[in-house]
């Protein structure tokens, strides 16, 4: 049984300090149910995984992108306790595989993967704390994939090399957030225009009229078993991979300069989007299913990592004046579900999150059709760092805005 949400975040720092004190308080004493979920949550990582090289429930350490979305969580925990111990974590992740020269261990840049551009976003906080100049190095290695990254003909990065002429919607989350922090901090203005162009040409080729769901793949050339041979466009429309595209334009319209042409274009779609995810949310539960607009069909559940993105989409994009006030009713509705639902505790204080896709894509080989039951018969499972790392951005961004024990539709911020 889930336990309800028991702090607010109006005491947060307070309470977080008084209890763990330092980082050595914790060592392998249980995880208090008196701090706020973030917290919990990220303690909860770090004691399933003393080693953050294992985030991914791979035996050995790789550059990943689920390492990169739960440790840049966990980088937002650092930032909003101030203890150190959250940032080390990811520091020693980037330690593991990074050496002097800024080289990656395990990946090349030759393989024009987009995946692997995630986890250099937390290579920017590192840098501002360390002023280590391998850090630096890194940073400009991975920008420099997209000066050959294979590309759609009208300018979209194909989501790997081994995928050509193809658009996911993952690959907007794995690659533009990075790109438009980039731009902005290394003074690249063009590379904002490349950014706002990916957004749009992924909703004109994948958005789909009468929902405005957004299909998850989509083949320029038209070649994949799984794309219609009229429109490119896969068949379903996957919740992860709507999450994936909601936490892109959020966090890349954090870099967006205010002035820029295509920035009112960006908030455009995020509002058709945000439009369609909350024209698919559960009434009953508030969560989104897995395959979002097939509802109870058989086969068909409710998942965590859609639900934990969309959640945290939303109410990022409301906190900052995004979307209209009530897109938080939604994003509160969600959370409540989510805590109700999906969140379960250890005696110990463990914190867990349950019902993740495990993973889905399209092609490869064996080959991903992209049908409907192929979504539903990937594996389920619980701790996927898919939907750990977008539930503590969705607490902290609670927490921050002091949201009640058990926010409600009508009013979900206090």
């Amino acid at each position: 049984m889930a336990h309800s949400a028991n702090k607010s975040g109006t005491h947060f720092l307070a309470v977080f300090f008084l209890v763990i004190g330092s980082a050595a308080a914790f060592g392998q004493k249980a995880v208090p149910d008196s701090l706020p979920w973030s917290v919990r949550m990220a303690e909860s990582v770090i004691r399933r995984n003393p080693s953050p090289g294992a985030l991914d429930f791979r035996p050995r350490p790789r550059w990943g992108y689920v390492q990169g979305l739960v440790l840049l969580s966990l980088q937002q925990v650092w930032a909003a306790t101030g203890n150190p111990r959250y940032l080390d974590y990811g520091k020693q992740y980037c330690d593991l595989l990074i050496d002097s020269s800024g080289a990656i261990h395990g990946i090349r840049i030759e393989e024009y993967n987009i995946d692997h551009i995630n986890a250099g976003k937390i290579l920017f906080k590192l840098l501002d704390r360390t002023q280590d100049p391998k850090y630096k190095k890194t940073l400009l290695l991975l920008r420099s994939q997209f000066e050959k990254h294979p590309r759609t003909g009208e300018g979209g990065f194909w989501h790997k090399k081994i995928y050509p002429h193809q658009m996911w919607l993952d690959g907007l989350y794995m690659g533009s957030p990075f790109l438009a922090e980039f731009a902005s901090r290394f003074g690249e203005p063009a590379l904002f225009d490349d950014v706002a162009n990916q957004f749009i040409l992924m909703e004109k080729h994948g958005r789909d009229a009468k929902t405005g769901l957004l299909h998850h793949g989509w083949d320029e050339s038209r070649r994949q078993k799984w794309a219609d041979p009229v429109t490119g466009k896969s068949p379903h429309f996957w919740g992860r991979g709507m999450g994936w595209f909601a936490m892109a334009l959020v966090d890349a319209l954090d870099f967006i300069p205010k002035d820029h042409p295509r920035r009112n274009d960006l908030i455009g779609i995020l509002k058709r989007t945000a439009r369609a995810i909350t024209d698919f949310q559960d009434n009953e539960t508030g969560l989104w299913y897995q395959v979002l607009d097939q509802g109870k069909r058989e086969g068909n559940y409710l998942e965590s990592s859609a639900s934990t993105m969309f959640v945290y989409a939303l109410a990022k994009a409301a906190k900052n004046g995004l979307l209209p006030g009530e897109t938080m009713r939604a994003a509160a509705k969600g959370y409540r579900g989510i805590l109700r639902h999906l969140i379960t505790v250890d005696d110990d204080g463990t914190v867990h999150i349950t019902k993740a896709c495990a993973g889905a894509g399209l092609g490869g080989n064996p080959y991903r059709d992209g049908s409907y039951e192929y979504y539903i018969h990937e594996m389920i499972r619980t701790d996927d760092g898919k939907a750990v790392g977008p539930f503590i951005m969705a607490s902290l961004l609670f927490e921050s805005l002091h949201a009640s024990e058990n926010p409600d539709e009508s009013s979900p911020i206090k």
